[in-house]
């Protein structure tokens, strides 16, 4: 059996859920708590999500790597990346993801507490809080209130208007299911947990989409689920 540790609140996790889920691969997923050295020492890997144990024992912790590489170590249909997104389209994607990277980390923190693991233990809350404070220069409550101009930010750098309706034209980044949906759902997703942050309708139904086609509900480890 593959499986995938990680900490509830990270979307790159979700990443392979999607991948794994759209070639109808089981997983075994293993959230790992924030305390939990335990789980890494014993997969003698670094402090670090996710972590792929595939079923001969190899360890993988690159998501991205691991989606360009899904019809190798993965194999079966539908192909996801062999033949469906060529290498130019890919790497366009990738440089986009780098661009809006730091906004979206900025966006992403204040939504852990809304994540077990985090939401639902008040030491690890704490220490996370600590840690935003460190890595960012602001507090958890802070970059909360800085939403708004982080997402229009967002927004602009990856003209989301444009791009949903490019996915509503399309249905898929490339008209058919490919590792691009894996990336684009898994890392957008989690902004519908902001209040007052609306992602366009069309991106909406696109996320709705992609769950569907992976068979993937990707807000199994929301608390308010």
């Amino acid at each position: 059996m593959h499986t995938l540790y990680y900490f509830a609140h990270d979307p790159r996790a979700q990443r392979l859920r999607l991948a794994f889920g759209a070639k109808r691969v089981a997983l075994d997923l293993e959230t790992v708590g924030w305390f939990d050295d335990e789980t890494f020492f014993d997969l003698g890997i670094a402090r670090q999500s996710p972590v792929l144990r595939l079923a001969d024992g190899t360890l993988h912790t690159d998501s991205v790597g691991l989606l360009d590489d899904v019809d190798r170590l993965l194999t079966g249909e539908p192909l996801l990346r062999s033949g469906v997104i060529d290498d130019a389209a890919w790497a366009a994607l990738l440089d986009w993801r780098t661009k809006v990277d730091a906004v979206l980390e900025r966006l992403y923190a204040p939504l852990a507490p809304g994540f077990h693991g985090i939401g639902d233990d008040a030491d690890a809350l704490k220490d996370f809080k600590a840690g935003v404070q460190h890595r960012f220069g602001m507090t958890l409550e802070e970059l909360a209130n800085d939403r708004y101009d982080g997402f229009n930010q967002f927004s602009r750098l990856s003209r989301l208007p444009e791009l949903s309706r490019h996915l509503a034209r399309e249905r898929f980044y490339v008209g058919r299911l490919s590792i691009a949906d894996c990336l684009i759902a898994a890392d957008l997703y989690p902004l519908q947990m902001h209040d007052g942050i609306n992602l366009p309708v069309d991106m909406l139904y696109y996320l709705r989409r992609v769950e569907e086609a992976c068979d993937v509900d990707l807000n199994r480890d929301w608390l308010a689920k």
